[in-house]
């Protein structure tokens, strides 16, 4: 019997790379979009090719009915063996023209959906496993135009530690990759970007694939509950 993911914000990204590597691992997904319909679609066509099953449903994580309505669907499934919190907002300006709508809608997408879909999902995941795509943003490569994006990753790496004294027979991880090669990294500036790998130390993009792995190794181990694997540079 195949087992079931839950992918959040897996249009595209690091999101699709993780739905896709669990896909091969023959699990059925279940995946979030916000925005992306069209690449959703695409998605779906390619991971049942793969002879495993993908249902997707719309969730904007700063939308309270949005959240409902899926939580709702959520009931439809009877178990949920994996659990990826992966949608993330970057709302990236200077300190003094940060607003405090765009502060918080950071820490909706970040930090608050992924403490809600695991409150509301957790009774679904007995000898599960939780894994949040943080960043090292919230330990070390913070920047002065994303505080409030390095916070939401501090408090998701918190949020996991936390959790793993409170769920019984659910493991829960924190992945925290540098910058990784994502459409979205290959779309900024990429001056900019060679200036804050050269700032960080950071020698090359990791490969979404790793990140991907990354997943897979996590689900595999017996790594202690709570445990945060940091990601610093590509070994591919």
């Amino acid at each position: 019997m195949k087992k079931t993911a839950l992918v959040t914000g897996c249009a595209k990204g690091i999101g699709k790379e993780i739905a896709l590597e669990l896909a091969r691992y023959n699990y059925n997904i279940i995946g979030t979009y916000n925005t992306s319909l069209e690449e959703i679609i695409k998605l779906k066509e390619k991971i049942e090719s793969l002879g495993v099953k993908f249902d997707y449903y719309k969730l904007d994580l700063t939308n309270d009915l949005d959240i409902e309505d899926f939580i709702k669907n959520m009931n439809n499934y009877n178990h949920i063996d994996i659990l990826i919190n992966n949608a993330a907002l970057s709302l990236d300006n200077e300190f003094n023209l940060k607003t405090k709508e765009e502060f918080l809608k950071v820490l909706e997408v970040n930090l608050v959906g992924p403490f809600i879909l695991i409150q509301k999902l957790y009774t679904k995941m007995n000898n599960g496993i939780i894994i949040n795509i943080s960043s090292t943003d919230g330990i070390n490569t913070y920047s002065k135009y994303n505080m409030d994006y390095s916070a939401s990753k501090a408090g998701l790496i918190n949020l996991t530690k936390s959790l793993a004294l409170e769920l019984d027979n659910i493991r829960i991880y924190s992945i925290c990759p540098n910058w990784v090669n994502t459409e979205s990294t290959r779309e900024m500036s990429q001056e900019y970007l060679k200036e804050e790998m050269k700032r960080i130390g950071q020698s090359k993009l990791i490969n979404k694939s790793e990140v991907a792995k990354g997943v897979i190794d996590l689900i595999d181990s017996n790594i202690k509950s709570g445990s945060v694997i940091v990601m610093e540079d590509s070994h591919e």
